[in-house]
């Protein structure tokens, strides 16, 4: 596996395809996020606009292959083992702008609620904005892979189905990254910190499920 996420990694970085989503992701950033603006709001946004560029660096890992150069990766390590590390990929790309960007923005964001009458202790909300985060990514990773190659192999349908799954993820009730993103907005509000450790066991219980299917997916099909 770590041949392969190495080749996954090198792949993605010679192509230079990793431009697009970071810079929606820098751009969503410049909109919704401001120096001195209440770090727990700052946060919520930080994550919330995470989870469509999981997805997207999920749909470039799963194509970014010529058909042939997959087809010599599988046939050496197995067909499920190649959509793994490709998954593994998107994720951690994913998972590690998030990181520095979740870290920028409390370097930069006020620790106070809304209405500034009350003090935000700024260690714990780095904790509950990279937690928030990190269930973005897992989600938006989840929501990628169910809407691109194997499952979905037409780009116009996958493009459509991604759209949609990444809305249903930000607003659906019980959604892991709704619940994580809507504690962050809340706790400004309210002046508590929450601790979205539940919305990340869940994002992270349906991510391995999805990485399940697509793998064992990719497995038949190989």
């Amino acid at each position: 596996m770590t041949a392969l996420l190495r080749y996954q990694t090198a792949l993605l970085l010679r192509s230079q395809r990793w431009l697009a989503p970071v810079l929606l992701y820098a751009a969503t950033l410049g909109i919704g996020v401001q120096s001195g603006q209440p770090v727990l709001d700052s946060l919520g946004w930080t994550a919330a606009v995470l989870l469509p560029v999981a997805a997207w660096f999920v749909q470039l890992c799963a194509t970014q292959e010529p058909d042939a150069a997959r087809t010599v990766a599988a046939a050496a390590a197995g067909p499920g083992r190649v959509q793994l590390a490709s998954l593994l990929t998107a994720t951690g790309c994913a998972a590690a702008l998030g990181t520095v960007a979740a870290m920028v923005v409390t370097l930069v964001s006020a620790p106070v609620t809304n209405d500034r009458t009350t003090d935000i202790p700024l260690p714990a909300a780095a904790l509950a904005g990279l937690l928030a985060v990190l269930c973005c990514a897992l989600l938006g990773a989840a929501v990628g892979a169910m809407c691109t190659r194997p499952l979905l192999n037409r780009r116009g349908w996958s493009l459509a189905a991604t759209v949609l799954g990444v809305l249903l993820a930000l607003v659906t009730s019980g959604s892991p990254a709704k619940y994580a993103v809507t504690s962050l907005v809340s706790g400004s509000r309210t002046g508590s910190v929450p601790v979205p450790g539940v919305p990340l066991l869940g994002a992270a219980v349906l991510a391995a499920a999805v990485a399940l299917l697509v793998c064992r997916s990719a497995a038949r099909r190989g």
